[in-house]
């Protein structure tokens, strides 16, 4: 089943029709678009909803977010969008990564 994450990516969600679950823990494959080729990444639900709420906050898609993350990586998507969104925690909380 295909639900929209935000205006350019879409989610396949497992079994479940919302974008969020009361599992945050629980893994979700979602299909996103990346400079016009579709792929898909797997990331527990806390971490897709804190990088929807990170692209709120500057105005942007998820899409465009994880582009930008996926041109600057050098390891796997998952984890490179796990890093961005602790990173992200880090600046909220007034703490600099060391990396």
């Amino acid at each position: 089943m295909q639900a929209p994450l935000d205006n350019n990516a879409s989610e396949t969600l497992d079994g479940g029709n919302t974008a969020s679950s009361g599992d945050q823990s629980e893994m979700r494959k979602r299909s996103v678009v990346i400079s016009g080729h579709r792929t898909s990444v797997s990331l527990e639900n806390a971490f897709w909803d804190a990088l929807k709420k990170e692209a709120s906050a500057r105005g942007q898609t998820v899409n465009q977010i994880i582009t930008n993350i996926d041109k600057h990586r050098n390891g796997n998507l998952s984890s490179a969008i796990r890093l961005f969104i602790l990173r992200c925690f880090q600046d909220a909380n007034g703490r600099r990564p060391s990396v």
